[in-house]
């Protein structure tokens, strides 16, 4: 997969691609519409983020470039791409038990806090990683 050129783009399955993390300038895009929510993103080598409608949707510390972002009511599914040890923080329901997957290995089970973060590490090595978080 390549890094995210315009920052923030749309997909044909009408997910959400967005990041890059070889860049050294912070770079960001406000105002991104899909449908009637308006994104807001923020990239670099060293954090990226994603809003939507002024809420947390996805951060990497370091920054990281994801690609196909879905989020449903049974969790997320996206791709990762960067370098190193990565962060990984994103919102989901308050309270609730989830399964980290990547690449298809259960690797964590996590319970997200009162606010609806649900936050895991992931080493990243420059090839996309495939990420699921299925709510139980």
């Amino acid at each position: 997969m390549a890094i995210i050129k315009e920052v923030i783009c749309t997909e044909a399955d009408g997910s959400i691609s967005f990041g890059n993390y070889t860049v050294a300038d912070k770079q960001k895009v406000e105002g991104f519409k899909v449908g009637d929510d308006i994104y807001k993103v923020r990239t670099h080598k060293d954090v990226t983020r994603l809003s939507k409608n002024g809420n947390l949707v996805l951060e990497t510390v370091p920054g990281a470039t994801v690609h196909s972002l879905k989020i449903g009511s049974k969790g997320a599914a996206f791709s990762i791409e960067g370098k190193g040890s990565t962060m990984v923080t994103t919102e989901l329901e308050k309270d609730t038990n989830y399964s980290i997957y990547i690449d298809d290995v259960n690797v964590d089970k996590i319970k997200s806090n009162l606010s609806g973060k649900v936050s895991f590490s992931i080493e990243l090595n420059d090839s996309p990683q495939a990420v699921r978080i299925v709510k139980h």
